[in-house]
């Protein structure tokens, strides 16, 4: 019996000693250890302290996955602080503004762990500083309405020549889903130039959104984007000039039926620099009254109620000098000549964008016409004019 109560003693003692074991081994510090002991949490930013060259367009943030950030502020040399804001789990604070180029900002704050270690938030950056910065602007104003072959064109006032960059910046969002394509066409007195043009006419309706994030992108060559841009276009009615040069006649189809069916003369057909070029034209501007012009032919006149349909000179407008020849007879420059009355008419309804179908010339519109020659290139053509094909 005393040996059997001896061994129960020691298994009692040798459990009270495991025990003791698991619960000192539950406890993270030593006795008198501080969160001082604790290792201290981990924080990263985008915007590394010690960089000169940080993207001020791009993404400006601080993270401690394991820990909460607390007075985390971003400073300028001004004094000023960038706004911003906390993740509500208190694991992330990230600019709300862009930044400046060329200038320098300070980190402050601090990382406080679970067990009260503590990272601060410090250090300081500069923002690249350009060689020059690029403009872009729309052809278009904002909630323009626009014809079916509208193009919708950002015009740089300076040279890109990383393209790709610059592409990579650019998206399109439409109501109906349309497949299109950006193409850099070359670059002209202002600047390079990038259109996006869908395969086919757009859908009447069509609801289209635009953005061009430019700013703090690398252009190329030292240049950068000044500043993002937005564009809200909306597709009106369908509305198609059909100009046959051999009919002598203007058709014109709106929402598929014919609303005009008008007298013309076009551009006469034995001078290639007067043959009204066959292609698809695109609708650009309009003018009650246009000087037209030409040192070559002698002649500098005002026009009425004159509609461009390419830069190399070609209007849709009155002329009552040629009445005798609208209907019979080409005889014109390379414009389409109307009576006064016809050229009011079709002004009046006229839209950027709206095609201009001339066929049965001799001469093809290209490249040498002007600015908006998209619909002469073939589809597979305009897609590799893309920086991305």
């Amino acid at each position: 019996m005393q040996g059997v109560l001896a061994a129960a003693v020691a298994l009692i003692a040798v459990a009270a000693v495991v025990v003791g074991c698991a619960s000192a081994g539950a406890t993270p510090r030593s006795p008198g250890s501080t969160a001082a002991d604790a290792a201290p949490p981990s924080v990263t930013t985008t915007a590394v302290p010690g960089r000169t060259d940080v993207d001020p367009g791009g993404e400006i943030s601080v993270s401690a996955p394991d820990a909460t950030l607390r007075d985390v502020a971003l400073t300028g040399a001004d004094g000023r602080a960038i706004a911003g804001a906390t993740s509500p789990d208190g694991h992330r604070w990230a600019a709300t503004e862009a930044l400046g180029y060329g200038k320098p900002y300070t980190w402050s704050g601090t990382a406080v762990g679970a067990d009260g270690a503590v990272t601060p938030v410090a250090g300081g950056f500069s923002t690249v500083a350009p060689e020059r910065v690029v403009r872009a602007q729309f052809a278009q104003p904002d909630d323009a309405t626009v014809g079916v072959a509208a193009p919708v064109v950002v015009q740089f006032d300076g040279p890109v020549t990383d393209k790709a960059a610059a592409e990579r910046a650019l998206s399109i969002r439409t109501s109906v889903p349309t497949e299109g394509s950006w193409a850099w066409l070359p670059d002209d007195a202002m600047g390079s130039r990038v259109h996006w043009r869908p395969k086919e006419y757009w859908k009447p309706g069509t609801v289209v959104d635009v953005s061009a994030d430019l700013y703090g992108v690398n252009l190329g060559d030292g240049a950068y984007g000044r500043e993002d841009l937005t564009s809200h276009l909306t597709v009106g009615r369908s509305q198609i000039v059909r100009a046959d040069v051999t009919s002598h006649r203007m058709v014109v189809i709106r929402d598929g039926q014919q609303v005009m069916d008008v007298p013309a003369s076009y551009g006469l057909g034995s001078d290639p620099n007067r043959i009204t070029r066959s292609g698809v034209h695109v609708v650009t501007e309009k003018f009650d009254n246009k000087r037209m012009t030409s040192a070559q032919y002698g002649y500098d006149l005002v026009e009425h109620w004159a509609v461009r349909m390419s830069n190399n000179g070609e209007f849709i407008h009155a002329n009552p000098a040629s009445a005798g020849a609208q209907g019979s007879s080409n005889v014109t420059h390379g414009c389409v000549n109307l009576s006064t009355a016809d050229a009011r008419a079709y002004y009046d309804t006229a839209l950027y964008g709206d095609p201009v179908e001339v066929t049965n010339s001799p001469v093809q519109l290209s490249a040498a016409d002007g600015d908006v020659y998209d619909w002469a290139l073939s589809w597979d053509q305009w897609r590799e004019m893309s920086a991305l094909a």
